[in-house]
């Protein structure tokens, strides 16, 4: 890709093709600047030479905001220089006003994806189309460089916990890094722990609710989630506080399990609210 396609001016004619859509393959940087504005002049010949020295990794876009009031508008542009930086369409991450290089260089080093991002994207897609064995490969291609990255550990988990190899997830864990990922990974480590309780001792009680308990976790391990939700529920509707709110538990570790855009998710999450709230 030449400079002349990473270097780009662009206007309300071509904005959404230019910054828009293109942001889609490479993240986009908005320059909203002005030829009256100092620090503009001043800002424009470091983002030039950031964005040649990213590579190819970011466009940089520069838009004069006298002749563009339209989308001055729109970005909600007050005070320029003003940085905006696109990704899918999207403004993901933004700053007023000049700023030392060494903070420029990290805000567009920040919006750059990460190489590991598509290969972890694509586990993901493998567990929602049931892959569970392509999943685990591509989560382990990224920890094979990325040891810590807390994304692709919890992607592992949960195919491993797909899996049944449940001593395998527990090993990935009960070492989770600190990160945003991190109560999700506790939830799971209470289900994995509850199946494996379930599995080494079975529970041959008379209490009704304690042998819908236990079927609702052996339907987990056979894979039938919305079953062992029902049963769940139910349980919960008869007894909100049964076993210290284990059945909650459960369900909220199997909606960080199956994701929040599962359908299984978002309809069981709206029952249990009801049955709580």
């Amino acid at each position: 890709m030449s400079a002349s396609d990473l270097i780009v001016n662009v206007s309300e004619a071509d904005f959404e093709q230019k910054v828009l859509l293109f942001s889609q393959q490479l993240p986009v940087i908005v320059d909203f600047w002005a030829e009256w504005c100092s620090p503009c002049k001043a800002l424009d010949p470091i983002l030039e030479r950031l964005t040649i020295d990213a590579q190819g990794s970011i466009r940089l876009a520069k838009l004069n905001v006298d002749e563009n009031q339209n989308l001055t508008v729109r970005y909600g542009v007050h005070n320029i220089p003003a940085i905006k930086a696109f990704r899918d369409g999207k403004v993901v991450s933004e700053f007023v006003g000049i700023q030392p290089e060494s903070r420029i260089r990290e805000f567009i080093r920040a919006v750059i994806p990460d190489p590991s991002d598509l290969i972890i994207e694509k586990g993901n897609s493998m567990l929602n189309m049931s892959q569970w064995k392509s999943a685990e490969s591509a989560f382990k291609e990224v920890l094979k460089t990325s040891p810590n990255h807390a994304r692709a550990l919890l992607g592992l988990a949960k195919a491993y916990i797909f899996q049944n190899k449940y001593s395998d997830a527990l090993a990935v864990l009960n070492a989770f890094p600190a990160s945003k990922e991190y109560n999700a990974a506790l939830n799971l480590l209470f289900l994995v722990n509850t199946i494996i309780q379930v599995e080494n001792n079975p529970n041959l009680s008379d209490d009704p609710l304690e042998a819908a308990y236990n079927r609702a976790i052996r339907l987990i391990i056979k894979g039938n989630f919305p079953a062992a939700m029902d049963g769940l529920l139910e349980i919960i509707r008869e007894n909100k506080h049964f076993h210290n709110g284990e059945p909650r538990l459960i369900l909220i570790a199997l909606f960080d399990l199956l994701g929040e855009e599962h359908e299984l998710t978002q309809q069981y999450r709206q029952e249990l609210a009801t049955l709580l709230f």
